[in-house]
Formats: C-alpha cells, structure tokens, sequence
C-alpha cells in the first residue's frame, strides 16, 4: 500500500518555486524591497511600454493535473493570435498538481494569474483568502470550462467483469482511486459512489445515506493505492497496478485515444462533473498583466479551445461545441449532480470534513 503523500511537501515545494518566479520576474536588487506607489507606477510605465514596443508578458497558470494535456494545445494558439492581435509576445510559468494542493500553495503565496481548477470549492477558498475579489462564477458558463462524468476504467476485456460500482466491492478486486485529501477528482469520484449508493437505495424505496456509506466502505476495502491526483492514479494504471480505476470519463478516453487497451464502464448511476477557472486578482494586479491573463481566460470559451477539450474527452460547456461532439459521449439515466448531494458545502462538510464520512471510512477500514 502506497504511504499518503504530505500536502505541506506539495505546497513548500510549489511556494519555493513561486517566489522564485516571483523574484525572476521582478527588477529589484536582493534585499531591496520597493514601495506599493513606486511598484504600481513601475508596473504601469513598463505594461504601457510592452505593450507600445510589442515586448512580452508573462502569465502564470496554476492548474490541476488533468487539464496539462489540453493546455500543452490551448496555449500555442493563444500566444499566436495575441501576438497577432497585439504584437506582444506571451510566456507561460505553469504549474500543474492535484486541485486541492494547488489551490493550497496559491493561497500559501503561489503567485498563479489564472487557476483552472477540479472542484468550485478549491476555487471559493481562494476567494475566502481576499485573493479573488470579482464574481468569479459570473458567466453563462457559471465559471466552468469544461465538464465531465465519473467513470471506471477497466483492461482489456473487462477481465473482472465489471459492470457498475457494486462490482468494486467483490473479493479479488483491486481499485485505483486518487486521495480526496488532495485531489478535486478524487471527492468527484467519491460523489459519485456515495450518490450512486442514495439513488440505488432511493429506488428501492427509501434515500439511505447509510446505505451509501457502505457502498463508499467496501469499495474502499479494495483501494490498492490512493495516489495524490487523478494523473498520478492513472499512471500508476498504466503501470500495470489495479483491475480498475475511477477517474474522470475524459482521462480514460484520452488514454483510450492514445493507444491504451482500456474500456469505459458507464455506471447506472453516477455523477456530472464541473471544473471551474478563476482569474487570481490579487496576483494579476501585482503583475500588471490583467488584459491578457482575461483575454487568455476568455480564450478558454472559444469554440477553438473547446474543440481541444472535446477532442481530449471532455464534455464542452459552449452548446454549439458540444452539439458537435454529442455522438462521443453517453449520458447514463441515472446521472446526478452535486445539487442531488446537497450542494458544495454539505458535501465538504458531511462527507469530507472533520469526523465526517471518508474520515471515519478511513479509521474503520485503515490508512492506505
């Protein structure tokens, strides 16, 4: 079994590297440190001298793990049509780890301009901080980019006959799920077995949360290994470990895509899935770079930008990308959203929090 990962390591290690950046990036002397004023009226003089003479700009991207390949296509294309559009050049520091340690390590002094993120909650304690002072979620889109399903990844063959979550719990049967103490997919992936585990019980007469306990019990029973995010538990599959994994639809089909003898198991029952993006306020005004680090979140809207999403197996949130993409995606009967499961803040509270849910699974079946 796989030891948990400590998230202060994570956040050390991404608040070192950006302070780093921060310093690189800056024209002071070690041990000079200038007035807000004169950093203000510095950053004004040498945003409008970029922009005059062409020059560059930087914007720093603090994003969760499953999103890099997807981003590895966006941002070609951004940068050229900014360049063209305004002359500028445009370079990216970027910062791709588990949702919840990235959203941590920005809080911690990360300095990201823009933070697509897995889970609104991660996003919400950013602005709780004072870093995020706009409304965020104020788009058609509700401040989402992409969205998804919860799926099981199975080999080849489907050789442990899988079918639907209650078949995680059979003796024999070794499952990959990422840690949601660090990973925003990881609690997606619990949301959909403990929702799968009320609606079974809803349909047979009563809504059970006990019910739905035990299901998130015993397949937990049989986790092999709790990695700290969604592409860490992915490759760890790869690497031959597990009959089975959790993970969002998207990271199967990519890796179905790419070549991997993978199958989808489609759950009756299972969860829609949101990722949201946050300009990062505070940090875009420090930086001086709020038109381009908006231009590039609202870049992440065109149907350019959606299209890579679709072809890396999310589901597009603009309807005309979506429309053209609906015959890759099957949308079971029974699938439910967070609404169903009492909103963000219940979940957080009644699942995830402290003596809640997944803490007290954890202490009965055992720290992997």
């Amino acid at each position: 079994m796989k030891n948990f990962k400590t998230l202060g390591l994570i956040t050390a290690t991404l608040f070192t590297a950006s302070i780093a950046l921060t310093a690189c990036g800056t024209g002071t002397k070690p041990g000079s440190s200038p007035s807000p004023s004169a950093a203000a009226a510095s950053t004004s003089v040498a945003s409008a001298a970029l922009k005059a003479e062409g020059g560059k700009v930087t914007i720093t991207l603090g994003a969760y793990s499953v999103v890099k390949e997807s981003f590895d296509l966006i941002i070609p294309k951004f940068k050229d049509q900014w360049k063209k559009k305004t002359g500028q050049t445009v370079e990216f520091q970027e910062s791709y780890v588990a949702s919840g340690a990235q959203a941590t390590a920005i809080i911690q002094g990360f300095e990201a301009d823009i933070a697509p993120l897995s889970l609104e909650g991660d996003i919400q304690k950013i602005a709780e901080k004072g870093l995020i002072t706009h409304d965020w979620k104020n788009n058609p889109y509700k401040g989402n980019i992409t969205a998804s399903i919860a799926a099981i990844g199975v080999r080849e063959g489907n050789p442990k006959g899988i079918k639907d979550w209650a078949d995680l719990t059979k003796p024999g049967v070794e499952v990959l799920i990422p840690n949601p103490s660090t990973s925003g997919g990881a609690k997606w992936d619990i949301n959909a077995i403990y929702g799968a585990g009320l609606k079974a019980s809803e349909a047979a007469g009563k809504k059970d949360p006990a019910a739905a306990k035990d299901l998130v019990s015993k397949v937990y029973k049989n986790i092999k290994v709790l990695d700290k995010s969604g592409a860490d538990s992915l490759t760890t599959f790869d690497k031959g470990v597990g009959d089975a994994i959790v993970t969002y639809e998207n990271e199967l089909l990519a890796r179905i895509q790419s070549g991997k003898k993978y199958v989808e198991i489609i759950p009756q029952y299972t969860t829609s899935i949101e990722n949201p993006v946050a300009l990062i306020d505070k940090y875009v005004d420090k930086h001086g770079n709020r038109e381009v680090a908006q231009a590039f979140l609202d870049f992440l809207y065109t149907p350019e930008a959606q299209k890579v999403f679709a072809e890396k197996g999310f589901r597009p949130v603009l309807p005309e990308v979506a429309k053209q993409y609906e015959k890759n995606y099957t949308t079971p009967a029974g699938l439910f959203n967070i609404e169903y499961l009492g909103g963000w803040d219940k979940v957080n509270k009644e699942l995830y929090g402290k003596g809640a849910i997944w803490e007290t699974i954890l202490a009965e079946g055992g720290t992997k």
